[in-house]
């Protein structure tokens, strides 16, 4: 279990909150805890972490869809993408959510600088690849290397400060107006804010030092995943133009149809077809499982559409709630051509009193059968 807050009680906001409320409850708790206004403040800097944090889910509608539904474990680590605060520093924030405050003045919105004016940290794109997997490996969890075309800092570069800037990001202007000198920030136009500019440019990078390389990249996907699930690699997406921060490499899953299992959620289902003889007799038959084969009893008098459970023969859950199980639906097979020999021995037996339907109540019907499925 995890013990962090959950993000909506961080923020002050019902589950029910609009974008634009959540956006405002952030900025507002932001403003409050900003570093600028508690210098030296460790618990402050630590709950604007932590709203940072929350909002970094709950901003995004893809991961607080997967967060209203499964909590932390929805979109903590490699399943989720958010909850990565607590191993940036206020760089990082800055650089991402420094468009919060409104770009206005004050030096809010960047990395600190001298004299409180603060230069944005440049991030680089994020990038997205689909990978295929078989049910076998979503049931184990499995690493994969891929090779990815990105970009990357040039082998060589080098980076200075701005010379207009002085590496600060931000140009002061003093304007004089009737209440007196008033003075703001703005963007540097010469570094677009970052504060860096290319002081050595090899052959090959272009005008932010950047150069486009082929990386094998190793992805360790947990077991469970499904399909349609998207993981996030940090730091391994883009390079940041000027030797700023890597975006992140976002991984979408793609779970390929098994031959014989059909997959529901943790559970899986398979159709297993026996002939008259056996269902009236009893038989022993193998069936297939997600690793390998099982063999299972077929009992005297075995209705077609009858369910048998396998436990914990399905697939575990990517956030670790338990593992499902294989259902085995039994279907009589009726032949459809029969030979001389076959027709005589069934007519003798059609008319036969044990041979007549007589259903005693403790034949279940479908939805019977479906509904006691999904309640063990």
């Amino acid at each position: 279990m995890s013990d962090k807050r959950d993000y909506y009680e961080v923020l002050g906001v019902s589950r029910s909150a609009t974008a634009p409320e959540i956006k405002k409850a952030y900025r507002k708790l932001a403003l409050k805890y900003h570093p600028d206004k508690n210098p030296d403040d460790a618990e402050a800097e630590n709950k604007f972490k932590e709203a940072a944090e929350a909002y970094e889910v709950l901003a995004n509608a893809e991961k607080k869809q997967r967060y209203d539904q499964f909590g932390h474990a929805g979109v903590d680590g490699a399943a989720g993408g958010g909850g990565g605060f607590g191993g940036m520093d206020m760089d990082d924030i800055f650089s991402q959510f420094g468009d919060i405050f409104g770009g206005g003045g004050g030096g809010f919105g960047g990395r600190r600088g001298g004299g409180g004016a603060r230069q944005r940290t440049a991030r680089g794109t994020n990038l997205r690849v689909k990978i295929k997997l078989t049910l076998e490996e979503v049931l184990e969890g499995v690493k994969k290397k891929i090779r990815v075309n990105k970009l990357v800092n040039a082998s060589g570069v080098t980076f200075k400060d701005c010379q207009t800037c002085k590496g600060q990001g931000r140009v002061n202007r003093v304007t004089q107006t009737f209440l007196g000198a008033m003075q703001t920030a703005t963007t540097c136009s010469t570094c677009q804010g970052t504060g860096k500019i290319i002081d050595k440019k090899p052959a090959g990078a272009d005008a932010q030092g950047l150069e486009r390389k082929e990386e094998v990249i190793e992805i360790d996907i947990p077991s469970g995943v499904e399909d349609g699930m998207q993981l996030s690699v940090s730091g391994k997406g883009n390079a940041g133009p000027f030797g700023g921060i890597a975006g992140d490499l976002l991984v979408v899953i793609e779970v390929k149809e098994h031959e014989e299992l059909r997959r529901d959620g943790q559970n899986v289902h398979y159709e297993a077809f026996i002939n008259f003889a056996d269902a009236a007799l009893g038989a022993s038959i193998e069936v297939p499982t997600i690793k390998s084969r099982a063999r299972i009893k077929i009992e005297p008098g075995t209705q077609s559409g009858k369910m048998l459970r396998l436990k914990g023969k399905g697939l575990p859950s990517v956030q670790n709630y338990g593992t499902g199980d294989q259902f085995v639906h039994i279907n009589i097979w009726t032949p459809q051509e029969l030979s001389k020999e076959e027709k005589e021995i069934i007519e003798k037996l059609r008319d036969s009193e044990n041979f007549q339907p007589n259903p005693d109540g403790k034949e279940k019907g479908f939805f019977q059968r479906v509904k006691d499925m999904f309640s063990n």
